[in-house]
């Protein structure tokens, strides 16, 4: 299996990156040849017409596989594949180079995604210095920003530096929902891809061939999730992830009255939190303790002292981290909410639009028979601004009472 069929649905993409790996392992065996090849120069850079550029920016919905594009491209360029002497392509998936790349071990690619609301400066500076260094083991020093997205202004402008002059045989592979969301700097010196949300045959296919999911199930987890890889893995896998969607798409039916509204808003805002805590709880006692154990406290025992803003800093750490997992579960459910909303309406249009929701048949039908289009519509520009209030910072509460207002009122 190569690294390209983790890409699902994005054939185009798979490609162009397929081809700019080409270029890129001809860039590097001309280079440790000592010679110039026609592909590029001695250094390792490339030349005039190669498909291989040294800053890349991957750009997509939800569950479309960014992140899985820029580690593929990035185990890729790493192969070692013998076969590659023999016409074969970078990209094999068995090799040293593939394995570790992938698994997120190899000494060469840097892979960083980020558990809290942005990166910042310090940590921007840190990559950037890893940039500037040349290849230890590998045939490229890669640098992978998953969440490019999150970059403070600070960072971003510490990154551009580092994008105008790249060190040879280093390369950035940057992922964000959008091109707006990267600074324009930035992304006029990336080639950009875009990838789009993959088709639901293809995601149950990857279900039931990759997890031995049964086909039924895949079926419907992929359709429920709208293509969405991740989360349609997560539906089919865990009972609890198909409960709280559940909960999540009962609250249409609930927001009869005033006191239904709050009473639902509060239960969603609950249900964050908890899976907040759920996720975060045991990895911060573990940080804890083996911060105290590197910091020499005894067991049980009292903190050294001098240690006390080092242990201060963990803490803000990791209250900023559940605060990023609680916004990402209420993201979550506003995305289940819009989907159901958007069935709510393809069925008052009477269009031919493939149902996400078809087992909340029943509660679409009344819906769809009880209101009109308008306002649907009415109510899923109220869930997409109760997003936007929560990238803004807003009250999570707050915002989520105002949305199952207007959810009421319609």
């Amino acid at each position: 299996m190569t690294v390209w069929d983790d890409l699902v649905g994005q054939e185009r993409v798979s490609g162009q990156l397929a081809g700019a790996a080409r270029d890129a392992d001809a860039l590097v065996t001309a280079a440790q040849g000592g010679t110039a090849g026609a592909a590029g120069a001695s250094d390792g850079t490339a030349s005039e017409g190669s498909r291989m550029t040294h800053a890349w920016l991957f750009t997509g919905p939800p569950g479309s596989g960014r992140a899985t594009a820029a580690r593929a491209f990035a185990a890729a360029l790493q192969c070692v594949s013998p076969d590659r002497a023999l016409g074969g392509a970078p990209g094999c998936g068995f090799c040293d180079g593939c394995h570790t790349t992938l698994v997120g071990t190899h000494a060469d690619v840097e892979i960083i995604r980020t558990d809290l609301l942005s990166i910042g400066v310090k940590e921007t500076r840190e990559l950037v210095r890893r940039a500037q260094l040349s290849p230890a083991v590998g045939r490229w020093q890669v640098i992978v920003l998953e969440d490019a997205d999150r970059l403070t202004e600070g960072a971003g402008n510490v990154l551009l530096k580092a994008v105008e002059e790249p060190a040879p045989r280093t390369v950035w592979l940057l992922c964000a929902p959008s091109l707006e969301d990267v600074l324009p700097t930035i992304r006029s010196r990336c080639r950009h891809l875009t990838l789009r949300t993959p088709p639901v045959d293809a995601v149950a296919d990857v279900l039931v061939r990759r997890d031995g999911i049964e086909p039924e199930a895949a079926a419907a987890a992929a359709r429920a999730t709208q293509g969405h890889i991740g989360r349609a893995r997560r539906l089919a896998t865990d009972p609890r992830a198909r409960e709280r969607r559940a909960a999540v798409l009962k609250l249409p039916l609930r927001v009869a009255d005033v006191g239904g509204c709050l009473r639902a808003a509060q239960e969603l805002i609950d249900a964050a939190t908890e899976d907040a805590k759920e996720m975060s709880e045991e990895l911060d006692v573990k940080e804890t303790e083996e911060l105290k154990a590197a910091l020499g406290a005894a067991q049980g025992g009292r903190m050294p002292r001098g240690t006390a803003g080092v242990m201060k800093e963990l803490e803000d750490r990791q209250k900023r981290r559940r605060t990023r997992t609680q916004r990402d579960s209420l993201d979550h459910a506003l995305t289940e909410l819009t989907g159901f909303y958007r069935d709510v309406l393809a069925l008052q249009l009477g269009t031919r639009l493939a149902l996400a929701n078809t087992d909340r048949q029943d509660a679409l039908d009344r819906l769809a028979r009880e209101g009109t289009a308008e306002a649907t519509l009415r109510r899923i520009e109220a869930i997409s601004a109760c997003r936007d209030a929560l990238d803004s910072n807003v009250a999570p509460l707050l915002a989520v009472e105002a949305m199952t207002m207007v959810l009421r009122a319609g």
